[in-house]
C-alpha cells in the first residue's frame, strides 16, 4: 500500500461511530452528556427535565426541544477520547420519532442500547433493537440508575435473553440497588469501583479477584458474599465472553452504573472504544465497499433544514464509507448522474459546526445543500454505483394540509418541501387533484412538531385536517381506474417520487383491496418497489 493509503487505514481505524438508543426517559441524553464530559467536549451537563429554569441538554438544539425536554431530531456529536476519534449519533428517544431514528441507525457501526434499571426492556427498545438485529449491529448494554430502586441484575439479564434474544456477557457486576448500590465489580479488570454518592468521585480498587478480603471491609461481610456468589454464578452458568459473537450481534456486553451520577461510564468507555469495531463495510447494490478501498465514498442519511435560522440553510450529513474526504474534491452525484464539488464541508457538535479539511471513513460531514441532496444519495470519487435504498417506513398518521395564509403560499410550500425532503414528514399529493396536500407522519407527536417549524422556520401558518386513514402501501404504476376499492375507506395518493400510494382506514379495508385485487402487489414501504423498478 501506499503511503496515503496507510494513513487511511490508520485513521480509520480510530474511528468509533456509534448510535445511543433507549426508551424515552432512561436516560439516554444524560448518558450521551456524561460521554461528553469524560472526552472534554463540555464543561457542565445540561438538565433535562424539561424546566425553563434548567440549561438544556448541549444534544437537544432546536427551540422546541429546550421546550419539552426531549429530543426530536438526531444530532451529530464528535470528540477525541484516548486516541479514538467517536462518533455519536444522538438519536430521538421517543417512539414518535422512530423514523429518524431508524435511517440515523443505517450510519452506525455499533449501537449503544441503554435500560432503565427499574423497567427492563421498554416497547421502544424492542423496536429499535429489531432494527439492529437486522443489519447484525454489535449492541453494548447500559443498565442505567443502579442508584435508584432497581430490578434484580438476574432478571435483566434474563429478560434481555427471552425479550430480545440475545445473550449477555456482564462485564461489571453491581453490588446493591438503590440506597444500598455500592459499586460494580469490573470482572476482567479486576477493580472494583466504590460508589460514594451522586456528588462524591469514585473510588476506584485494584483488587486481586472477587474474593479479595478488602472488599468485606468496604462492602460489608454479607454484600462481599452476595457479590461473590454471583460473580461465581456467571463464570460458571454464564456465557464466555467472545469478540466474534459480539461483533455479529450475537452477544452483548453489559455494564451498569447511573449516568446521572456519572457513575460506572468510564468504564463502560474505556472499553467500548477498545472493543467497538471500527468502519464496517458497507452494502451497494451489486457488492460491498470496504472502508479502506480507495477512492471516497459514501452516502446522504439524514438532510436537516434550518440549523442556523437566521441563515436559513440546509445540511445533508454524509456517512464517509470509503477512501479520503477532502473539501473541494470533485465527486459523481449518482441519482443526479452529475459531478459535484464538496467545497462547503463541516464537522458539527449539536448545532455548532466547523468547517472540516479532511475526514476518513466512520466520519459524519455536513454538506450545504441547495436542494441537490435527498436521503439515500450515494456519492462516489470512483465508480458509479449506489449504496443499498435507506428504508422508508409507512406513516400511520394522516392529514390534509393548507395554508392559514394565501399571501403566505410561497413560505408555505418551501417549508412542505424542505420537511419531507429531510424526512420530518412524508408529503403526498391527491392521485387525481394534485393540489390537494396531505401529509403523513409515523407518531401523532410529529404533526406539532411539524406545526411549530412551519410557523417558526418558514412564517407560515399551517391548518390541518386530520384524516381517519392508518396505512400506506406503495403500488406498481397501474391504471387507477381498474382498481376495485372502496372510496370511504380507501385513498388513491403520489408520493413525491410520483409512486401510487394507496391509504387505508384499517385492516379490513387492505385485506379487502387485496383480495379484489389479486394482479396488483402493494409494498409496505417504497424500499420494496423501488428494488422492484431497479431490477425491471
Amino acid at each position: 500500500m501506499t503511503e496515503s493509503d496507510n494513513h487511511i487505514v490508520a485513521e480509520a481505524n480510530r474511528r468509533r461511530t456509534f448510535a445511543i438508543i433507549s426508551h424515552p426517559d432512561a436516560g439516554k441524553t444524560t448518558l450521551t452528556e456524561a460521554l461528553l464530559l469524560l472526552g472534554g467536549a463540555i464543561r457542565e451537563a445540561g438538565l433535562v427535565k424539561g424546566k425553563q429554569s434548567r440549561r438544556a441538554a448541549t444534544s437537544d438544539w432546536m427551540e422546541i426541544e429546550r421546550q419539552r425536554g426531549i429530543s426530536v431530531t438526531s444530532t451529530v456529536l464528535q470528540f477525541p477520547y484516548q486516541g479514538r476519534h467517536l462518533n455519536i449519533l444522538d438519536t430521538p428517544g421517543h417512539e414518535d420519532f422512530s423514523d429518524d431514528t431508524y435511517r440515523t441507525l443505517t450510519a452506525a457501526d455499533s449501537v449503544v442500547m441503554l435500560i432503565d434499571a427499574a423497567k427492563g426492556v421498554e416497547p421502544q427498545t424492542i423496536k429499535l433493537f429489531q432494527v439492529c438485529r437486522l443489519r447484525q449491529i454489535p449492541i453494548y448494554t447500559f443498565i442505567n440508575k443502579m442508584d435508584r430502586e432497581s430490578r434484580d441484575p438476574l432478571d435483566l439479564l434474563k429478560e434481555l435473553e427471552d425479550v430480545l434474544g440475545i445473550r449477555s456477557y456482564p462485564m461489571t457486576w453491581p453490588v446493591g440497588a438503590g440506597g444500598d448500590f455500592q459499586g460494580v465489580y469490573h470482572r476482567q479488570r479486576q477493580v472494583f469501583e466504590h460508589f460514594r454518592g451522586r456528588q462524591e468521585e469514585a473510588e476506584v480498587l485494584q483488587v486481586s479477584g472477587v474474593d479479595d478480603a478488602r472488599l468485606s471491609d468496604i462492602l460489608g461481610a454479607a454484600a462481599a458474599e452476595k457479590l461473590l456468589e454471583d460473580v461465581e454464578l456467571l463464570d460458571v452458568a454464564g456465557e464466555a465472553f467472545d469478540l466474534d459473537r459480539i461483533n455479529r450481534g450475537d452477544l452483548t456486553p453489559v455494564f451498569f452504573g447511573s449516568a446521572l451520577a456519572h457513575f460506572g461510564v468510564q468504564s463502560f468507555l474505556n472499553d467500548f472504544v477498545q472493543l467497538a469495531p471500527n468502519p464496517t463495510p458497507r452494502k451497494r447494490l451489486d457488492g460491498t465497499v470496504m472502508p479502506t478501498d480507495a477512492p471516497f465514498s459514501g452516502f446522504i442519511f439524514k438532510i436537516q433544514a434550518n440549523m442556523n435560522p437566521a441563515h436559513r440553510d440546509r445540511v445533508a450529513f454524509l456517512r464517509i464509507c470509503s477512501g479520503k474526504f477532502e473539501r473541494g474534491m470533485s465527486v459523481h452525484h449518482v441519482r443526479l448522474n452529475r459531478p459535484l464539488n464538496l467545497s462547503q464541508s463541516q464537522q458539527f457538535f449539536a448545532q455548532d459546526r466547523t468547517t472540516v479539511e479532511e475526514a476518513f471513513p466512520g466520519d459524519i460531514v455536513g454538506l450545504h445543500d441547495p436542494g441537490l441532496f435527498q436521503i439515500g444519495d450515494t456519492l462516489s470519487a470512483g465508480e458509479k454505483f449506489q449504496f443499498e435504498p435507506l428504508p422508508q417506513f409507512s406513516p400511520e398518521h394522516f392529514a390534509r394540509v393548507t395554508a392559514a395564509d394565501t399571501l403566505k403560499h410561497k413560505q408555505f410550500q418551501k417549508g412542505l418541501q424542505q420537511l419531507s425532503e429531510e424526512g420530518a414528514i412524508q408529503l403526498f399529493r391527491m392521485a387525481n387533484r394534485t393540489e390537494d396536500l396531505i401529509i403523513g407522519v409515523v407518531g401523532r407527536l410529529q404533526f406539532e412538531v411539524f406545526e411549530h417549524r412551519l410557523r417558526a422556520e418558514y412564517g407560515a401558518e399551517p391548518v390541518l385536517s386530520h384524516l381517519p386513514y392508518k396505512y400506506a402501501r406503495w403500488l406498481a404504476e397501474t391504471p387507477v381506474d381498474a382498481l376495485n376499492y372502496d372510496h370511504a375507506s380507501c385513498m388513491i395518493v403520489r408520493d413525491q417520487q410520483q409512486h401510487l400510494v394507496m391509504l387505508f382506514s384499517d385492516d379490513f379495508a387492505l385485506r379487502w383491496v387485496s383480495e379484489k385485487n389479486p394482479q396488483v402487489r402493494l409494498y409496505e414501504t417504497s424500499y420494496g418497489l423501488t428494488r422492484v423498478e431497479s431490477v425491471e
